[in-house]
């Protein structure tokens, strides 16, 4: 996972710290009942066909959800393609690595919809992605939740509003609750979301600090354990190329599971700001709570997720529904 140029940008971000309730209390669970009452179904379906096709569907579905909501809020933003006069989202450094198959499996449920008269642009593209976010998690084995809808999508997309907003690989805990508060979500919010590492993949070039060049001291990273050091210079020789992907999850890479917070007991979390949650003596006890219960997680997950996907809604004047995805109106 990689981290909202401008006035105008941060203007939106204020009214999203400042008022936090009178957006998210637009959002309910049957808001096209009566346009599309099928709408999950046909989303689902496209999902279901998507993850058939590819399991990389899933992470990068996930994976886009979270940069979403995480960089002026959850209106489908990332999703604008940039043109000769705006840099948008997509193109920013931390989000050149998005997989293409989360944009797809959005673009298709989109024209899914469409194809269905009492459908056709009645749903936000913002809400097939909180969907088909939801859809991919219980493709992997993971909990099932209600999705809250009524987002609209937003006008705005600049690769400027990127900058500072997003994790990076080499947080520590004081940095990532910093920036989660931001959203109103807590560090056990946090810690739960952080398990969306238990599925997909990285990049080489993300973890080689780690296990060649850590500190003056220390070649390697000390809290690694020294077999999953060995299994990762053997996946990332010196001087490969950084674009190269190994599992995020060295046990279960595609299965939604607590398995992620087992592998931080042993040592054998993939980025530093994985690791952090165990070392750290604040959110370790978590960390060990849910790695003893599965139930525990998954509920501590659905409601961050839930939480998540409330953050920056775009209502009224500040939205519309797009006709296409990728495109301002």
């Amino acid at each position: 996972m990689a981290r909202f140029g401008l006035v105008l940008a941060m203007a939106l971000c204020l009214t999203i710290s400042v008022f936090p309730d009178t957006t998210t209390a637009h959002l309910r669970h049957n808001v096209y009942g009566k346009s599309c009452p099928n709408v999950e179904a046909i989303v689902r379906k496209v999902v279901q066909q998507k993850v058939k096709e590819t399991f990389v569907t899933i992470p990068a579905t996930l994976r886009l959800f979270f940069h979403d909501c995480f960089v002026n809020g959850c209106d489908a933003s990332v999703m604008i393609q940039s043109t000769p006069n705006n840099k948008a989202e997509k193109d920013h450094p931390d989000n050149v690595s998005l997989a293409g198959d989360g944009f797809d499996v959005v673009i298709k449920a989109k024209k899914a919809l469409d194809a269905i008269p009492s459908c056709k642009n009645k749903v936000s593209c913002a809400d097939i992605l909180a969907l088909a976010t939801r859809d991919v998690i219980v493709a992997a084995k993971g909990p099932s939740y209600p999705v809250e809808l009524g987002r609209l999508d937003g006008f705005v997309s600049t690769a400027a509003s990127v900058n500072g907003n997003l994790p990076g690989p080499n947080d520590n805990v004081d940095k990532l609750n910093k920036l989660f508060a931001k959203n109103k979500l807590t560090q056990e919010d946090m810690i739960a979301l952080s398990a969306a590492h238990t599925l997909g993949f990285a990049h080489c070039g993300k973890v080689a600090n780690r296990i060649y060049s850590f500190n003056r001291t220390h070649s390697v990273d000390p809290t690694l354990n020294k077999a999953y050091v060995k299994e990762l210079q053997a996946a990332c020789p010196k001087k490969v190329d950084p674009r190269i992907a190994i599992n995020m999850d060295p046990v279960t890479p595609r299965t939604f599971d607590n398995v992620y917070f087992k592998n931080l007991q042993q040592g054998k979390g993939l980025f530093t700001s994985d690791q952090v949650l165990y070392t750290d003596r604040r959110s370790r006890p978590t960390v060990d709570a849910w790695a003893k219960s599965s139930p525990a997680f998954n509920a501590a997950f659905t409601k961050a997720m839930t939480k998540l996907g409330r953050v920056g809604v775009k209502v009224g004047r500040n939205g519309n529904i797009r006709r296409d995805c990728g495109a301002f109106n």
